[in-house]
């Protein structure tokens, strides 16, 4: 004997079970999208770190590090070129390491904090490029190959403690996504 509404019953299930999977699927894809977009901070204030670069020694093992770390996980290379002594590469490091920001710069950055001290050590990297230093800090964004995406904005932060949070954000995200 044939059961038509048995029959139903199963197709309702299985309809209720894609609508489920396609619900899913698609709050997963706007999770993930969410994820990519630079946060929206606003004005935030973050707290701004005494001592954010390491010592001057092991400059170039820093940067080939970031950059080995960066073609294994296909991110983008932010060499920080700072010193200590710099209030705008202070506010720089405490807006990145901001829990608000920090989540966001590790999915799209690997960073290197290379102190310059007074603008006088560590600067191999930026000379062999035919690149030097004007002002600090000095960012520079590459590809995970040595592509410098940014060498329009070098020192656009140079003047981080007169911008809002938002604009370093948003700066950094208009370089992200350059190819």
């Amino acid at each position: 004997m044939n059961n038509p509404s048995g029959r139903v019953s199963r197709a309702i299930r299985r309809t209720g079970l894609l609508a489920g999977a396609a619900v899913a699927m698609v709050s997963w894809v706007t999770h993930l999208a969410r994820a990519d977009t630079p946060p929206q901070v606003g004005d935030l204030r973050p707290t701004v770190p005494a001592q954010p670069y390491g010592p001057a020694a092991g400059a170039q093992e820093q940067i080939s590090k970031a950059f080995e770390q960066a073609r294994a996980t296909g991110r983008k290379v932010l060499l920080d070129f700072g010193g200590n002594w710099c209030p705008d590469c202070r506010i720089l490091s405490g807006l990145m390491e901001d829990p608000a920001v920090a989540p966001w710069i590790a999915r799209h950055f690997v960073v290197a904090m290379i102190n310059v001290e007074r603008m006088n050590t560590n600067l191999e990297f930026l000379t062999q490029r035919g690149l030097h230093i004007e002002a600090v800090p000095t960012v520079l964004i590459l590809t995970a190959q040595g592509k410098l995406l940014n060498a329009d904005g070098l020192t656009a932060l140079g003047d981080a403690r007169s911008m809002s949070s938002q604009a370093v954000i948003d700066l950094l995200a208009s370089w992200d996504a350059r190819t």
